[in-house]
């Protein structure tokens, strides 16, 4: 009888587990005029996992991220934790006004949806929406989200082809609208740690002057992306 009552509440326990797994649908929308992310990184995972946190310095993984594009160090800790993750659903870059769709089936721990992508063309600026709680109840929810600046490089706005993490300068200008021959907007970093980026200050001189940034393009302000989650409904929920 004990063996059979054990049996039965590891059953129950395991039904429990399943039930309340979440399938989600997750729109990421480029609010900018002339700003492209780099590929996405969606992720649903646990209470205890950050992939950054404002007013803390950027970790080694996620100044790749900002400064290059680099989703391998964030993805690497993810699966670390046991997330439910979506690496880069648009299938490259997302451009202005255009929209990513990422699916996820996720885990009954985890329960906070985090997003992130750099911002092109930025020195270390990324799009971030950080560990918000996912609702249990089905319906959608909406959520408008600011650029970060990683705090890890100084924003002199110089189109380079830069990238790797201490390599100063920006990788590239996915809009092709950018000078060259830029002094720099600046050659320090006066927060060092994540903040809200400070935007594009830019110049209309596209052969010189102090950056390559054309602020008629470039210049954009929060928030710069929309995120739509769709809880789906479940069978055993009730309809309210």
């Amino acid at each position: 009888m004990l063996k059979r009552m054990i049996g039965a509440t590891l059953l129950c326990g395991g039904l429990l587990g399943a039930a309340q797994a979440q399938e989600l649908t997750i729109e990421v929308t480029n609010l900018t005029g002339g700003v492209y992310y780099t590929p996405l990184l969606v992720s649903a995972h646990n209470a205890a996992t950050d992939l950054f946190e404002a007013g803390e310095p950027a970790s080694p993984a996620l100044r790749a991220m900002a400064e290059g594009g680099d989703l391998g160090g964030l993805v690497a800790l993810l699966e670390a934790a046991g997330a439910d993750n979506a690496v880069n659903p648009a299938g490259g870059l997302l451009g202005p006004g255009e929209t990513a769709t990422a699916y996820l089936s996720t885990g009954r721990k985890n329960r906070y949806l985090s997003v992130v992508a750099m911002l092109l063309p930025t020195n270390d600026g990324f799009v971030g929406l950080d560990a918000v709680r996912i609702p249990r109840h089905h319906g959608r929810y909406t959520w408008y989200v600011n650029g970060y600046d990683a705090g890890t490089e100084a924003n002199n706005e110089i189109v380079n082809g830069g990238g790797a993490p201490g390599v100063p300068g920006i990788p590239a200008d996915p809009g092709g609208g950018n000078g060259m021959g830029a002094h720099g907007v600046t050659a320090l970093e006066t927060n060092p740690r994540v903040h809200i980026h400070p935007g594009v200050i830019g110049d209309s001189d596209p052969t010189g002057g102090a950056s390559d940034l054309d602020p008629a393009v470039h210049r954009w302000l929060n928030p710069v992306a929309r995120v739509v989650v769709t809880v789906h409904k479940r069978e055993h929920d009730d309809d309210d």
